[in-house]
């Protein structure tokens, strides 16, 4: 049972990391605040494979909608996929990632929405950072020097998403361990470090616990779901490394069946108690009703 002693024998163990604090910077003309208020990542998929239909939009004109909506809930960024990360989803090739994106991007830019492009082809990232986007969200560190020198050539952000694998489409197991930060924490350190040497500014770092992982299937959601929990409440461990936490707002299905969708709001709290930074969600205006009311304390 996941109860206020449960949390509080989290915070005894490691409460010299709790207040430590992270760089804060503005994306676009956007300052982020990330010591006093986290801030929010909406989402859109473009691909219909994405098992989240809710987000998925089937043209442009529905993207470009949904983004100023997202926006006008409260996101402070949009992110936006071409290629969902599922295990039996169809593969996006770069240029039709490409195509799919870049209208998007442009006519949200246009609209002074901040956009974040999710890719692991350094060419997508180029393309899109030249259509005006404003981050690239990283799924993958097969590329990861490369795109880190367009990020900084374009004066961009970056999510570092930690994965065992190449890229979403290319994983298999993930390794469950008993601290699933302090497993984490020295890729991250590493990648700071070479995306830093490379001028990189603006940089976020995400656990990565919204990948397909083959078993996290229906036979063991509730693995899933509890890991990922451990990992939302630990985050604050990971602002030891300098900048902000990126984790995604998870969904249990096994939990809350036909109301999954309110599930974000519950997860939501768990984020942000563990000093999560940026918050990715589907449901942005039920993750802001749930950071308007931790704002009342």
């Amino acid at each position: 049972m996941l109860t206020l002693k449960y949390l509080y024998e989290i915070y005894e163990k490691y409460q010299n990391d709790y207040d430590v604090k992270v760089q804060e910077f503005s994306i676009g003309n956007k300052p982020l605040n990330f010591n006093s208020r986290p801030a929010v990542l909406g989402v859109i998929n473009l691909s219909t494979d994405s098992w989240y239909k809710n987000s998925i939009c089937y043209t442009p004109e529905q993207a470009i909608r949904r983004g100023k909506v997202l926006t006008a809930q409260g996101a402070d960024i949009v992110d936006i996929g071409s290629e969902s990360t599922g295990v039996t989803a169809a593969r996006v090739e770069d240029f039709k990632q490409k195509s799919q994106a870049i209208p998007v991007i442009k006519a949200l830019s246009q609209e002074n929405v901040l956009t974040s492009i999710e890719t692991y082809y350094p060419e997508v990232a180029r393309a899109c950072l030249e259509a005006g986007a404003n981050v690239i969200n990283l799924t993958g560190g097969e590329n990861s020097r490369e795109i880190y020198q367009a990020v900084s050539e374009f004066d961009a952000g970056i999510i570092i998403c930690y994965l065992q694998g190449k890229n979403p489409r290319e994983i298999g197991e993930y390794k469950l361990t008993d601290d699933p930060v302090d497993f984490v924490y020295d890729y991250f350190a590493q990648e700071i470090e070479t995306a830093t040497k490379l001028g990189v500014k603006r940089i976020f770092i995400d656990p990565g616990m919204g990948f397909a992982y083959t078993n996290f299937d229906s036979k063991q959601k509730s693995i899933r779901i509890k890991y990922q929990i451990q990992t939302l409440l630990n985050s604050f461990r990971l602002r030891k490394l300098g900048f902000p936490v990126c984790n995604i707002v998870p969904t249990s299905l096994e939990c809350f069946a036909e109301e999954f969708r309110s599930s974000q709001a519950f997860t939501a709290v768990l984020a942000i108690l563990g000093k999560s930074d940026l918050l990715r969600t589907h449901e942005v205006s039920k993750v802001q009703g749930v950071l308007d009311t931790f704002s009342l304390f």
